[in-house]
């Protein structure tokens, strides 16, 4: 996470001060984002099931990529295996959700806000990130059209409970 949060500054200031880099798997592909008036209560019962039954996940990053045809570039995630499995936990869990913009596409986004010069993107997409990474928790954060965002609800993966 260091050296995401490393890009991040250099490539896109305003995306690192919303938070550390995390993984997306839901609220953007393959499930729309949770329901606005879901209460926090509503999502530690739902959430809570669903980290119980899902082991720490070991992820393996892709090559840097635009996403979706835009000027957001990501990190790209295999969208199979444990990791989809967990999204279809959380799309199953009862939460309700507005319909899905794209298919599941897990990522770790590295710049959303800034337009890259050419010279810039270049770099971006010549980054690797040939170590594996742990998922060791599910958060869920409310996130405003503005950018801001603030955490609800957290736990740790494996049935170790909330944070």
């Amino acid at each position: 996470g260091r050296r995401m949060a490393e890009l991040q500054a250099r490539f896109d200031p305003r995306l690192l001060k919303l938070g550390d880099p995390h993984v997306t798997i839901a609220g953007s592909s393959g499930m729309g984002p949770i329901a606005p008036d879901t209460t926090v209560t509503e999502l530690e019962e739902r959430l809570a099931v669903v980290a119980n039954e899902t082991p720490p996940i070991t992820l393996r990053f892709g090559r840097p990529t635009r996403f979706m045809q835009t000027e957001i570039v990501v990190l790209p995630l295999d969208p199979h295996g444990p990791l989809r499995a967990l999204h279809e936990r959380i799309k199953s869990s009862g939460l309700r959700a507005s319909p899905p913009r794209f298919y599941f596409t897990p990522h770790v986004t590295l710049s959303l806000y800034r337009e890259q010069p050419p010279h810039q993107l270049a770099a971006l997409l010549a980054e690797r990130f040939d170590e594996p990474a742990m998922v060791t928790r599910v958060q869920c954060h409310l996130t405003r059209d503005t950018g801001e965002s603030r955490r609800l609800v957290e736990f740790m993966l494996g049935g170790y409970g909330e944070i």
